[in-house]
């Protein structure tokens, strides 16, 4: 069922125009609780404001693949019979979340079913097993995982680029189109079940990067997490991919983002950082993004295993037997196992290359050292896995044919399908587990090794062990897999190096029985106690814990497509309305304005830095109304801002921050603040020069009262962390001088101790004071840090004397951010806009009577 709330970003995602026309409203296939059904479709987002009808904790949980296997009645019915996949993390990690947590799945079945079944077998499901299963059409489905899934973001996940035809496929606007698609279907299927105010939504990998936002659009505090079990690359190759933008939007609209590493979830901060310009910090522990008001969570840790479900395999009588048919099979040599998917990741011919290299270089090794090499099936298919396979084939072929003996297989080569047990059973008697991939996002084979090496009685019995004595186990992890961290008693590897990989298989074979044991110790202290239900746990406290403020932030949609964001606002912080501004500037008489110049009258990102005409206009007519008395505040130098406000006579000017100020046109420059000497300059300037050649892109800004150091257009990262060190280093070197040194939007600033924009605002209310104009209307406007000052000196004085007791007060910054204003404005242009309706207030009373002269003050950064 198609819902007509996401009909719009189809269209805009396939380019073609939306449809706006009205639609029947339908009601979704299945109810959601016995007698309630989901709301009707409705017309664009809504907020989930109804109350909920559900009083347990409920979990939907999304992946690509429901946790289900199924297969023919084998009574002839052709009917279909459905049981639980025990293998799939999806079912396992439902352990984790508590007894009294409900669980719903939303997911696609391996197996077609006909369009003549699926309503029964939806509806069964959903009755048996809690599952909502979401049909994809064939045709639709190879586009979407074997087309964009597997030959775009698998590839490029796993740092492979596209650079040929044959590595991955160059990008297929349809690919991605159907990956949409997709997408769209399983958020339809989620709205068919979900309770928005009650329900937590937990999203499952790289197939369903984009339903965050259509759950977002449909539901603005929808509690949502979502977590990528396979690697996220570093900025240099995630930056390639043509819908790099959309992916991480469509990311953010989650409450809480999991990755198996700090590697990568730092890539993917970095890719914020630099496609979309967003900062994250760290706050006692938890990494969060800033995103339009709303803070977005990173979690980082490592899934588990389920170490019931081994147990019990290892305890089953077919796992004994194996094990017993495997130690006889084995007898009197060392087995070192591996166990990959058959696909180039995984590095298996690196593994045979160093193998062969082991039986090159130490012939002792020769008839007592066997490598097994279990290679399962592979999930992707194409010319890459066939090439893979037969350069397996071979290898294994060679080093048999080279090193083998009657009696003796240095590697055994199983590619056809094991049951779980029969790789348990290999698991257990193997000496030494080799994991040689070259990427991969997590890799719970090591884990699930170590749990098998730990063994059980019977086993223990069969293999000729003392039960009581310590367990051992060793084990030789690349380091570009996730689980390589968390495994600190393995021998770490570059796959890569040949030579390395050999001596580290020579060096497991040989550490000291005592070693292996405190190795195995350690591994297993770890895995047992980090398993998947810890995981599950741990992620479901942080996904409560960020959605905690969603009841009482206002929220509302804006973007349109995958461009959709939800803004969340503390309820006491509002956007202006140029109505209301509008109708307090014209019912009141003494008004004070303080306008910022940078990022306020003009773009921060703007090349040429000069006010426009219709900026200077609207100054110019706020200044000619008597009424006003208008200050423009900036960090500019007084000379730039004297030749740029030239034809503003009646316009008051703070220069530097606040240290240089002048009411108009015709009376000479006042310093703010007494500062004896700038001996300090000596010692500054040499510092930041230092910074500025070792920061490509940086620049040093020379004031009367200030430097500043600037590093807007140079490498974010780079820039930043060059910043910090700057910071700490001026403060260093200027301890004992008057001066305060203070980072800001991309700059650092020496300036003397004291000057600041609030000295600018309070200076404005004196003058007004003075003259017994006792301020009625405050609008002041400010874009950052330096700002806040302002915001803070007019926010202080509605309770003193500088103000009328019934003044209306406007303190606003540009941008929904953090701030000590309790009104915002979205840029520039919105701010010209309400200044221009002040200005035609004042205007249209010049116009119906005659007024005396005037004055105004306006504030620049």
């Amino acid at each position: 069922m198609v819902s007509r709330s996401y009909s719009n970003l189809l269209d805009l995602a396939s380019g073609d125009a939306p449809n706006f026309g009205r639609e029947r409203k339908r009601l979704p296939r299945v109810a959601t609780v016995a007698g309630i059904l989901t709301d009707l479709d409705d017309e664009n987002s809504v907020s989930s404001d109804a109350p909920s009808s559900v009083s347990q904790e409920r979990m939907i949980i999304v992946g690509n693949q429901l946790p289900l296997r199924a297969h023919r009645s084998p009574d002839g019915s052709g009917g279909w019979c459905f049981s639980w996949d025990e293998d799939s993390l999806l079912l396992q990690l439902k352990d984790g979340l508590g007894e009294d947590v409900e669980v719903i799945y939303v997911g696609s079945l391996k197996e077609e079913i006909a369009p003549s079944e699926q309503d029964d077998v939806a509806q069964t499901l959903l009755e048996t097993f809690k599952c909502v299963p979401a049909f994809i059409p064939p045709d639709l489905f190879s586009k979407f995982y074997h087309g964009f899934c597997k030959q775009h973001l698998w590839p490029l996940f796993h740092y492979m680029l596209p650079l040929s035809p044959d590595l991955g496929g160059r990008f297929d606007r349809s690919l991605w189109q159907a990956y949409v698609s997709v997408n769209k279907i399983f958020a339809d299927k989620v709205m068919e079940v979900i309770s928005p105010d009650d329900d937590y939504v937990w999203v499952h990998d790289y197939h369903l990067m984009v339903l965050p936002t259509f759950l977002r659009k449909r539901f603005n505090r929808v509690k949502l997490g979502f977590f990528l079990h396979s690697p996220f690359p570093s900025s240099e190759i995630y930056r390639t991919l043509p819908v790099r933008d959309e992916l991480l939007r469509a990311l953010l609209n989650s409450d809480l983002i999991g990755f198996h590493t700090f590697d990568y979830a730092r890539h993917f901060l970095s890719c914020c950082s630099r496609m979309l310009g967003l900062s994250y910090q760290s706050k006692r522990g938890y990494i969060g993004l800033e995103y339009y008001g709303r803070t977005v969570s990173i979690k980082i840790l490592p899934v588990g295993i389920h170490i019931g479900q081994l147990q019990s395999v290892l305890n089953l009588p077919e796992t004994e037997s194996k094990v017993t048919e495997l130690h006889d099979r084995f007898r009197g040599q060392t087995v070192m196992l591996g166990v990959d998917d058959m696909d180039i990741f995984k590095g298996i011919s690196l593994k045979l290359l160093a193998m062969e290299q082991l039986l090159t270089q130490h012939p002792n090794k020769r008839g007592e050292v066997v490598l097994v090499q279990i290679a399962n099936p592979a999930r992707g298919r194409g010319r890459d896995v066939q090439e893979v396979q037969s350069e397996t084939k071979a290898a294994v072929r060679r080093i048999n044919e080279t090193f083998g003996s009657p009696g003796y297989t240095p590697v055994v080569l199983i590619d056809s399908p094991l049951q779980f047990y029969e790789r348990i059973a290999y698991y257990t008697i193997a000496e030494c587990c080799l994991v040689t991939a070259v990427r991969d996002g997590m890799n719970l084979i090591p884990y699930e090794y170590i749990i098998c090496r730990q063994g059980n009685e019977k086993l223990d019995e069969t293999l000729g062990l003392n039960p009581s004595a310590p367990r051992k186990s060793m084990l030789v992890v690349s380091e570009f897999i996730g689980c390589s961290p968390s495994l600190s008693g393995a021998i770490r590897v570059n796959p890569w190096n040949i030579d390395a990989v050999t001596e580290a298989m020579n060096s497991a074979l040989i550490v000291p029985e005592p070693e292996k044991q405190m190795r195995h110790e350690k591994h297993h202290r770890y895995v047992s106690t980090h398993d998947v239900a810890y995981w599950a746990h741990s992620f479901l406290q942080d996904l409560e814990r960020a959605c905690r403020d969603h009841v009482r932030r206002r929220c509302w949609g804006i973007g349109f497509g995958l461009g959709f964001r939800v803004i969340a606002l503390d309820p006491n912080f509002r956007k202006l309305s140029v109505e209301h501004i509008v109708s307090a500037y014209k019912r009141t008489k003494n008004r004070a304005i303080l306008l910022d110049y940078d990022g306020t009258m003009i773009l921060p990102s703007s090349i040429s830095r000069t006010p426009n005409m219709e900026a200077v206009g609207v100054l110019n007519s706020l200044c000619t109304d008597p009424k006003n008395v208008v200050f423009l505040v900036s960090g500019k130098d007084r000379e730039t801002l004297t030749e740029w406000f030239s034809s503003c006579e009646k316009l008051g000017i703070a220069a530097e921050h606040g240290y240089f100020m002048r009411t108009n046109h015709d009376v000479e420059w006042e310093t703010c603040v007494s500062v004896p000497d700038f001996d300090w300059k000596c010692i500054a300037d040499p510092v930041m020069k230092l910074y500025t050649e070792t920061t490509d892109g940086s620049s040093i800004e020379t004031k009367e009262s200030a430097l500043v150091w600037n590093y807007q257009y140079a490498d974010p990262d780079f820039g930043s962390c060059q910043a910090k060190e700057l910071l700490d280093h001026l403060e260093s070197v200027l301890a004992n001088e008057p001066v305060t040194v203070k980072s800001g939007q991309h700059i650092v600033e020496v300036k003397p101790q004291g000057v600041n924009k609030g000295l600018v605002a309070e200076r404005l209310l004196e003058i007004m004071k003075q003259k017994g104009m006792l301020p009625d209307f405050v609008l002041c406007i400010g874009d950052d840090r330096s700002d806040e000052d302002m915001f803070e000196v007019i926010m202080s004085a509605r309770s003193g004397p500088s103000l009328s007791p019934v003044a209306e007060v406007f303190a606003c910054t540009v941008g929904r951010k953090p701030s000590k204003a309790k009104y915002y404005l979205e840029d520039t242009s919105e701010i010209l806009r309400m200044l221009q309706g002040l200005a035609s207030a004042s205007e249209q009373v010049a116009r119906s009577a005659p007024q005396s002269s005037q004055q105004v003050i306006i504030d620049r950064e």
